[in-house]
């Protein structure tokens, strides 16, 4: 035979499924995970081939992501007051989806939006973008590596990998272009973008996505984490906050059977390890320990957006810079100062990241009820201000006179490494964001955390920290979703997906 013609076999395909027609939520999503199913395990299929017996030269292997698609054809009018759910001008509008038993819940709750706020259809069908080989695998199935028994030919010469030009923000950061007759988005993510999330969060916290909660707490010291641990135990064997199990890395779950028994010895822990404390509809919260600095803050948040939770907080210590503070005062940020410069490229900082009401009420609340304390009263040991974020850890040994100038003249109050961070990602992927910092020193004023001093601090004022955030999430749990999630995040034209 020809070696050319070899080279040029015809891709070998599942039958191709057309879009139809479907005005049912529950009927769209099913139609989803169908095509979804039968796709991947079409590459599996190949794949398991290919590592047996080998596939013939030249022989290529794909199968496409499903999409959701709706035509709209006038500029109807919606309720203003709603930032999400609808679609602001005609055209046709699409998204690849993926995974969707993992987002059933997500998917349908914004095709039941786009129904009743449009009146049409939506399309449901397959999409001309390839799966690539490495996101067709269940979770935690192990790919091996490159194996052929066609000496010289490696995994691409038969599958799609992953490929970065359609695996990055454009649609969030308001850069895509499409071509001329293209569907214009529909989500603020592709799907290879969301499957290269989902494997990130599996490696850096060690724990499934499909255990992540819709409300999630940041931070970046182990003395949270063990509070919330205790904390999150004791719920659940006694019941209270509708709470169903806990999530340990490795997948590890605490029933409330077993929330008695002492915890097990800790296994090495992963980067950024998280712990879920689950309610029906992920409703619960989640909290992961980020590490210290803006680059692991952007990196962890980058790949939780995709789940499209709720709201995030970070709740974290900083260094205050007034003398009027002391140590163990709270900070609630209204305004920040990124000196992070991790997201420069992608939000520039002429960009404001304005405070959410809904966020920032939600905090004050928890802090006045936490502490017992309210009105005049509650201003002694918590002051709202701006924040300035860092990237030098160590910014105190160069020459003073410029960043404190810089600092008075923002009006800052406190100075961390990741709060101006997550709340610059939350605004950038259009999740509520808020933070909460703790005065653990004043090193402008000579006080300087020494270990003593940083033990005692700890154990006094942790705990009411970590209460103070969970208050306020379970405040934002109360609110209607379309309350929570603020009209200041959605630009000039938006994607109706939340």
């Amino acid at each position: 035979m020809d070696p050319q013609l070899e080279l040029n076999r015809p891709t070998r395909l599942p039958p191709l499924i057309p879009f139809s027609s479907v005005d049912d939520a529950d009927q769209a999503v099913a139609r989803l995970i169908e095509i979804y199913q039968r796709n991947t395990a079409f590459i599996r299929d190949a794949f398991r081939e290919y590592c047996t017996r080998g596939l013939e030269t030249g022989q290529r292997v794909r199968a496409c992501y499903p999409a959701l698609r709706i035509r709209i054809h006038t500029y109807q009018e919606v309720d203003s007051r709603l930032s999400y759910g609808h679609l602001v001008e005609p055209g046709i509008y699409m998204t690849t989806i993926t995974q969707p038993h993992l987002f059933r819940d997500y998917l349908r709750e914004q095709v039941r939006l786009l129904l009743r706020n449009h009146r049409v259809p939506v399309e449901i069908g397959e999409s001309d973008l390839p799966i690539p080989l490495h996101f067709a695998f269940p979770e935690g199935e192990y790919v091996e590596g490159e194996v052929s028994e066609v000496p010289g030919h490696t995994l691409r010469d038969h599958f799609d990998v992953p490929d970065l030009v359609v695996t990055d923000d454009a649609i969030v950061n308001g850069t895509w272009r499409g071509r001329t007759n293209q569907p214009r988005p529909l989500a603020p993510f592709t799907a290879p973008r969301i499957d290269y999330s989902l494997h990130r969060l599996q490696h850096y916290t060690a724990t499934s996505p499909a255990h992540f909660q819709d409300f999630v707490l940041f931070t970046n010291y182990p003395f949270y984490v063990d509070e919330f641990v205790r904390w999150a135990r004791q719920s659940l064997a006694q019941g209270t906050g509708g709470y169903t199990e806990l999530i340990e890395p490795g997948n590890v779950v605490i029933t409330p059977e077993q929330a008695h028994a002492a915890p097990a010895a800790a296994a090495a822990l992963p980067q950024m390890p998280s712990y879920h404390l689950k309610r029906p509809g992920h409703s619960g919260i989640t909290l992961i320990n980020i590490g210290v600095g803006p680059s692991n803050a952007k990196t962890i948040t980058d790949h939780v957006a995709v789940l499209r939770p709720s709201a995030w907080l970070m709740l974290g210590h900083c260094a205050g810079l007034r003398t009027t503070q002391r140590l163990g005062d709270y900070v609630l940020a209204h305004g920040y100062v990124r000196e992070d410069h991790v997201l420069d490229d992608d939000l520039p900082l002429w960009v404001p990241v304005p405070p959410l009401a809904e966020v920032q009420v939600a905090l004050e609340q928890a802090v006045a009820e936490v502490a017992g304390l309210s009105g005049w009263e509650l201003k002694r040991i918590m002051r709202t201000g701006t924040v300035a974020t860092i990237d030098n850890r160590n910014w105190e040994l160069r020459d003073q006179q410029e960043p404190v100038q810089r600092l008075s003249q923002s009006r800052a109050i406190a100075l961390d490494m990741e709060s101006a961070t997550i709340a610059a990602n939350g605004f950038r992927f259009r999740v509520p964001y808020g933070t909460l910092l703790c005065v653990s020193d004043k090193p402008l004023h000579g006080e300087l955390k020494l270990p003593g001093m940083a033990s005692a601090f700890y154990r006094t004022q942790v705990n009411q920290h970590l209460h103070i955030g969970i208050r306020a999430l379970e405040h934002l749990r109360e609110m209607p979703p379309e309350r929570l999630h603020s009209r200041k995040l959605r630009s000039f034209i938006e994607t109706a997906f939340k």
